[in-house]
């Protein structure tokens, strides 16, 4: 259950994240924010990210193998950059309209599963004795 919590917590983090770093430009396009002054749109982006932190550590913490959580530093890095390129996905191809997916970002994508599965991958290690393979649990 720590795990699907962590990711929950990850996934919400990042929809925060998306909106701190890239919503004041839809925001910006919008009109509602064009004629703040860049220091005010900085803040109002903290703000979001105050939000995105308030996920985004306890995920972490959850998570973390060595607090008991099933994921190691590297799985739960991997875990959040899918779910942030995801979020981000969907953020763009909804509210920028004119941004489209093409076949190199499904490529990519694809680089991208492939670095979960190897990121979760058990270790496999080659005997030298028998020119046979095992895995390291």
């Amino acid at each position: 259950m720590q795990g699907l919590y962590t990711i929950l917590l990850l996934t919400v983090s990042n929809i925060f994240m998306t909106f701190a770093w890239y919503g004041h430009l839809k925001l910006q396009e919008m009109k509602v924010i064009s004629n703040w002054p860049l220091y005010a749109v900085i803040l109002f982006s903290w703000g979001i990210a105050l939000a995105e932190y308030s996920f985004q550590i306890p995920a972490n913490r959850i998570g973390f193998n060595g607090n008991g959580g099933p994921f190691s530093l590297m799985q739960l890095k991997v875990i959040q950059e899918v779910i942030t390129l995801i979020v981000f996905t969907i953020f763009t191809t909804v509210l920028f309209k004119g941004e489209a997916l093409h076949w190199n970002h499904f490529a990519a994508f694809i680089c991208l599963i492939l670095a979960v599965y190897f990121v979760f991958m058990k270790r496999v290690y080659q005997n030298s004795d028998t020119s046979s393979f095992h895995i390291h649990r």
